[in-house]
C-alpha cells in the first residue's frame, strides 16, 4: 500500500495516516451506533425523533455549514484581492442566525413541519410547496453537493495527486470525489439525521481545532519568510505602501525582528478591511447594505439542510440556544479560514502560479487548444472561431504567451495585427499615467502585463458586446489558482508528526458532514414533498425511510458525475459560484416567506408565481446593460425588490378573503429561551464591534 509517502514537500507518515484513519472510523462508528433506531419511523430517520439538544444542534449547524466551500473556496477568495472582506459571509451570518432563532424557528416548530417547503402549502398552496421542493432539490444535488465534493477532492488531489492506494487506485480529482461521496453516503444511509448530528459533534469540534492549528503554523512560517515573500510578489498585488520598485527600501516600517502580528497587519494592510471597492470580483461595499442579507437569510433560515437539525430540536428553547451557540462560533471562523488564506498567498503565490499552469481542468486544456489553432492542427472538437481571455495575473506572469494570444485575437477579429504595437503602447501610456498620478513606481514587466491585459480585455469586451459575431470567448486563463491556498498550507507547512493527519482528518470530516447533511436534506425533500404527495400518499413510515435511503445513493452518484462540470475556472472560484447560483432561487423564496409573515391576506397563487419568476428576474439582471456589470449580490437585491413589489400588487389586486390560520403543534414546548435572547444580543454587539475595528 503506497499510502505513506512524502511528495512535493508534504510529509504524511505512519502516525499521520493512523490518526486520519482512526478519526474517520470513530466518526462513522459513533454516528451509526448513536442512531440505531433511525429506521423505525420517518420522524426518527429524517428528524432524529425530534430529540436533539442545543449543543448537538449548535455543533451540527457549524459542521454542516463549514466544509471545503469555506476552507478551499473562502480561503481562495481571501488569498485573492478580497482579503478579510470575504468574512462578511461569516459575520453577517452570525447576526442572521440570531434573527432565525427568534423569527423563523418559532413559526416552523409551531407548524410541526418536516421540510421548509411544507410550510408553503399551509401558507400558500400545494403548487408553491412543490415548486420550492423541486428547485431546492436541484440546487442541493446539482450545485451544493457536487461543488462541495469537488472542492474537497481538489484538496486531496493537491496533496496526494498520483499516489497509489491499495496498489491499484490512483489518487486524482475523480477518485477523490467518489471516495468522499461514498463515505458520506454510508452513515447518512444508515442513521439519517441523528447520525449526521453525532458525526457533526465530533467533526465540528475537530474542524475548529484543526483550523486553529493551521493558523498557528501559518503565522509561525510567515514570521520567518514574510519580507522575502513580499519582495517576490508582483507589484500590482502588493499593498499600496509596497508598490515601489525599490525593494531595498520597501520595508522601512517593519524588519525581520518585528513581532509577527505587526508584520501581518502592515504587509497585509490592504486586505484587512471589510469595505471593498466596486471593482472587487467577490464582494463590494454596497452589498453589505442589503444584497448579502438575502443569501444569508435564505441559507440559514429557509435552507432545508441547515434548518433540518433545528426542526429536530427537543423544544423551541433548545433550538434557539443551539442556533445562538452556532452564531457565536461563526465569529471564530474567519480567523481560522480567511486569515490563513491571506497568509497562504504571501508565502505560496509562486506555488499558486504553478498550480494554475499545471491544472488539467483549468489553463492546460485552453492553452493546448490555442497552440493547435496557431499551428493549424485543430481537431474536430476545437472551435476555430475562439478568442482567448486571460486575467492580469496571467498577463504579468506569462507575458510572452499572453502577447501571442492577444495578437491571435486581433487576427480572429479581422483587425490589422500590424497595429498591435501602437495599441499596446497606448495602454502602456495609460498605466504609466495612472502610476504617476498615484505615485506608484512599477517595474516595466508589471506595467507591460497590466497594459496587455487591458488591451485584450477591450477586445474580449467588443466580442461579447457584438451579438452577431460568430466568435466564442474561451475560459479565462488564470495566473494564480487561488482555490489552492488552503491545500498548499496543509502541504507546505512544517507540521509536527501526527498534526498533518489530524488537520486533514478535520478537513475531510468537515466535508463529509456537509455532504451528509445535504444528502439527508435532499432525500427528506424528495420523500416527504414529492414521493409522499404524488407517488404514494399512503406510504408506511418504513417505506418512507427506504425511499429516503435510496435517494441518498442516487443523489451521491448524480453529484459525483457532474463534479467535472463544476471544475470550470470560468466560475471565478467555486465559493463565488455556489453563492451566485443560489441567487436564482433565494430572493424569490425569501420574499415569499417574509411577505407571508407580514401580510396575512396575500393570495395563495402569489407564492408559486413569485418563485417561478425569481430565476427569470435574476437572469434579467445579468443580461440587461443597466445591471449586468453589478456584483451578483446587488443583482439579488434588485431581484428581491422587484419580487416584493410584485407580491404587494398581487395582494392589493386579489387579497385573500379570510386571514389564514396556520396549524399548531401541541406536542412541543414552544416557550422562548430568555437566556438565548440575551446571548443573541451579545453576539450582535460583538459582530458590530468587529466591523467597526476592521472597517
Amino acid at each position: 500500500m503506497n499510502f505513506l509517502l512524502s511528495s512535493a514537500g508534504f510529509n504524511f507518515g505512519a502516525l499521520d495516516a493512523g490518526i486520519f484513519v482512526a478519526f474517520i472510523l470513530a466518526v462513522m462508528l459513533i454516528s451509526v451506533l448513536k442512531s440505531r433506531s433511525a429506521g423505525n419511523s420517518s420522524e426518527d430517520y429524517f428528524l432524529a425523533g425530534r430529540g436533539l439538544s442545543w449543543w448537538l444542534i449548535g455543533f451540527s449547524l457549524i459542521a454542516a455549514n463549514i466544509s471545503a466551500e469555506q476552507f478551499v473556496g473562502m480561503a481562495g477568495n481571501a488569498a485573492q484581492c478580497t482579503g478579510l472582506a470575504i468574512a462578511s459571509f461569516e459575520w453577517i451570518a452570525a447576526i442572521t442566525l440570531v434573527g432565525v432563532a427568534f423569527i423563523f424557528l418559532p413559526m416552523f416548530l409551531r407548524c410541526g413541519i418536516y421540510t421548509i417547503p411544507e410550510f408553503l402549502e399551509y401558507r400558500y398552496n400545494k403548487f408553491a410547496r412543490s415548486l420550492m421542493s423541486l428547485f431546492m432539490m436541484i440546487i442541493l444535488v446539482g450545485v451544493s453537493i457536487a461543488a462541495v465534493i469537488y472542492l474537497g477532492a481538489l484538496t486531496i488531489d493537491t496533496l496526494f495527486h498520483g499516489y497509489i492506494i491499495l496498489g491499484c487506485i490512483e489518487v486524482n480529482i475523480y477518485t477523490a470525489s467518489w471516495a468522499l461521496g461514498i463515505l458520506a453516503a454510508v452513515y447518512v444511509f444508515i442513521g439519517g439525521l441523528e447520525a449526521c448530528a453525532w458525526a457533526d459533534l465530533l467533526q465540528g469540534s475537530a474542524l475548529i481545532l484543526g483550523g486553529a492549528v493551521v493558523m498557528f503554523y501559518a503565522f509561525s512560517e510567515f514570521d520567518k519568510t514574510a519580507l522575502t515573500d513580499m519582495a517576490s510578489t508582483p507589484q500590482y498585488l502588493r499593498p499600496a505602501a509596497y508598490q515601489s520598485g525599490d525593494d531595498a527600501n520597501m520595508f522601512s516600517d517593519v524588519t525581520q525582528e518585528s513581532p509577527v502580528m505587526q508584520k501581518f497587519m502592515t504587509i497585509d494592510a490592504d486586505k484587512l478591511h471589510m469595505i471593498r471597492p466596486l471593482t472587487d470580483p467577490n464582494i463590494v461595499w454596497t452589498t453589505l447594505i442589503f444584497g448579502i442579507w438575502i443569501p444569508n437569510f435564505y441559507y440559514w433560515g429557509l435552507n432545508q439542510y441547515i434548518m433540518q437539525r433545528t426542526l429536530g430540536s427537543k423544544s423551541l428553547a433548545e433550538g434557539q440556544k443551539g442556533i445562538v451557540f452556532a452564531a457565536a462560533m461563526k465569529l471564530i471562523i474567519p480567523f481560522i479560514v480567511v486569515i490563513p488564506g491571506i497568509l497562504a498567498f504571501n508565502m505560496y503565490h509562486q506555488d499558486m502560479a504553478k498550480e494554475a499552469m499545471n491544472d488539467k481542468l483549468a489553463n492546460a486544456p485552453t492553452l493546448e487548444t490555442f497552440d493547435r489553432l496557431v499551428a493549424g492542427t485543430a481537431t474536430a472538437t476545437d472551435n476555430k472561431n475562439t478568442v482567448f481571455s486571460f486575467d492580469k495575473d496571467f498577463a504579468c506572469l506569462q507575458f510572452a504567451k499572453a502577447s501571442e494570444i492577444a495578437k491571435f485575437n486581433m487576427g480572429q477579429m479581422k483587425q490589422d495585427v500590424a497595429t498591435f504595437d501602437a495599441k499596446f503602447a497606448e495602454q502602456v501610456a495609460a498605466v504609466q499615467k495612472f502610476n504617476a498620478d498615484n505615485k506608484i513606481d512599477m517595474e516595466e514587466v508589471t506595467i507591460n502585463g497590466l497594459a496587455l491585459q487591458a488591451l485584450n480585455a477591450e477586445m474580449i469586451g467588443a466580442v461579447k458586446a457584438d451579438k452577431v459575431t460568430t466568435l466564442t470567448v474561451s475560459k479565462e486563463l488564470i495566473g494564480y489558482k487561488y482555490d489552492s491556498a488552503f491545500p498548499l498550507l496543509i502541504r507546505n507547512l512544517p507540521f509536527a508528526a501526527g498534526i498533518a493527519g489530524f488537520v486533514l482528518a478535520a478537513l475531510f470530516g468537515a466535508i463529509m458532514s456537509s455532504l451528509a447533511s445535504m444528502l439527508n436534506a435532499a432525500s427528506t425533500i424528495f420523500t416527504m414533498d414529492i414521493y409522499n404527495e404524488y407517488i404514494n400518499k399512503n406510504a408506511a413510515p418504513k417505506t418512507q425511510v427506504t425511499v429516503g435511503r435510496i435517494c441518498v445513493l442516487v443523489f451521491t452518484v448524480v453529484a459525483c458525475l457532474i463534479v467535472p462540470i463544476l471544475a470550470d475556472p470560468k466560475f471565478g472560484g467555486l465559493f463565488k459560484y455556489i453563492q451566485e447560483f443560489q441567487g436564482y432561487l433565494s430572493p424569490g423564496v425569501l420574499v415569499v416567506f417574509l411577505f407571508g409573515l407580514c401580510a396575512k391576506r396575500v393570495p395563495g397563487f402569489a407564492g408559486a408565481i413569485t418563485i417561478l419568476l425569481s430565476p427569470v428576474v435574476y437572469y434579467a439582471t445579468k443580461i440587461l446593460p443597466q445591471t449586468s456589470s453589478m456584483n451578483y449580490l446587488n443583482q439579488m437585491a434588485i431581484t428581491f425588490g422587484v419580487l416584493w413589489v410584485l407580491m404587494m400588487v398581487l395582494t392589493l389586486v386579489a387579497p385573500r378573503k379570510e386571514a389564514l390560520e396556520l396549524p399548531k403543534n401541541t406536542d412541543m414546548d414552544l416557550q422562548t429561551s430568555k437566556g438565548a435572547a440575551i446571548c443573541g444580543i451579545i453576539v450582535v454587539a460583538v459582530t458590530t464591534a468587529l466591523y467597526v475595528y476592521f472597517w
